[in-house]
């Protein structure tokens, strides 16, 4: 086998975080392959991101599921869940899932991510999508985990 001549690299150790993902580009590595392990490294960045900040995702996941409620599927319905980021008591309920109010704009992001996300929209490419369009793409498991079989 050919030795990479290229490399996509990813590596934290950060407090509780510790992630590698590498990726060694040869001759016949696709783009869509490494598109693939940048996905991966973004969501790694991504659900991390706003912990680390100390933002109550979990208290913005239950408000955002709260908000979709009874309203998924199509534009419309998404249309009237993001209206509901207007109001006076959610954007409370943003501030305080924030240490300092001047997080509440990065946590409304997160919020408006999620309602996205809950309502069947996701506005970044992911790995799952990409293995939708490239079925010979797998997120790879860990070392010993196994993959759930089809009922």
């Amino acid at each position: 086998m050919d030795d990479p001549s290229e490399y996509v690299d990813f590596m934290v150790k950060y407090k509780d975080w510790v992630a590698i993902k590498r990726l060694g580009i040869r001759g016949q590595t696709r783009p869509e392959e490494v598109v693939f392990h940048l996905a991966g490294i973004r969501n790694s960045i991504d659900n991390r991101a706003f912990k680390l900040l100390g933002i109550n995702t979990e208290k913005l996941d239950s408000l955002a599921s709260a908000i979709v409620q009874g309203k998924k599927g199509n534009y419309s319905a998404l249309g009237e869940a993001l209206k509901e980021l207007d109001k006076r008591d959610i954007k409370a309920q943003i501030e305080g899932a924030c240490p300092d109010a001047k997080l509440a704009k990065i946590a409304g992001i997160y919020t408006l991510n999620r309602i996205m996300l809950n309502n069947g929209f996701d506005s970044t490419i992911n790995q799952e999508m990409l293995s939708k369009v490239f079925p010979d793409l797998k997120v790879k498991l860990p070392p010993g985990a196994k993959r759930k079989k089809k009922a």
